[in-house]
């Protein structure tokens, strides 16, 4: 590998000398190789991340928290008043009670990420982030034809991949679907658990690309 040494302003490439250090030098060039070539399609969907979410968190910071506030209840408020006209009254106040908790889920996302850690950002700011985005649209599908016609039949289809191919650890697929139907509010509850889970990974995979980032001197 390349080595920048104190004395000199240029790289040098180091080479071992010893029998015993070819050999470990040999094995951690491919031990390297590998954690490169497994982490760097992480890292590289983390930077992607980590510029939309850096965007979003200056937003947020540029806004405060009562802005923050008032954006959640003029988007989701909008459509709880289109829900009005279009659904029953329980479906307006479905969506009117997801709009809320979306609001709720937003002011606790930014609160969490402006003023936690990096590990309370992770645990609790991403999932809250995503819930703040799924909810409220697939209440709306409850009760609307043509948003049902589009989220539920992916939502399915979703479902059944993840209980074939990730969900099959010590027969969870199996005890989800003797216990659960997905129908209803089922949706809702499905939607939950992928977003915590979601906000998980795209944290760490973020922290990932913050970690790699080259720190100045």
């Amino acid at each position: 590998p390349r080595q920048r040494q104190q004395s000199h302003s240029v790289l040098g490439k180091w080479q071992p000398q010893s029998t015993t250090g070819k050999v470990a030098y040999s094995i951690w060039s491919v031990v390297g190789t590998v954690v490169v070539a497994l982490l760097y399609p992480f890292v590289l969907f983390g930077f992607a991340a980590r510029y939309y979410t850096s965007r979003i968190d200056r937003t947020a910071a540029s806004l405060g928290v009562l802005g923050v506030i008032v954006l959640s209840v003029v988007v989701w408020g909008g459509l709880a008043a289109l829900a009005s006209y279009r659904f029953s009254t329980e479906g307006f106040y479905a969506v009117a009670a997801a709009g809320g908790v979306a609001t709720v889920a937003a002011v606790f996302s930014y609160l969490t990420s402006r003023y936690g850690g990096r590990i309370t950002t992770v645990l609790f700011a991403y999932p809250s982030g995503m819930t703040a985005i799924f909810l409220p649209p697939v209440v709306a599908a409850l009760y609307s034809p043509a948003l049902s016609n589009v989220i539920f039949p992916n939502s399915t289809n979703l479902a059944v991949w993840l209980l074939n191919n990730v969900l099959t650890y010590r027969g969870i697929d199996e005890i989800l679907r003797a216990r659960f139907g997905l129908e209803g509010l089922a949706y809702v509850g499905m939607w939950f658990g992928i977003a915590v889970p979601v906000g998980w990974v795209l944290g760490f995979l973020v922290t990932l690309a913050n970690l790699m980032r080259p720190k100045s001197e």
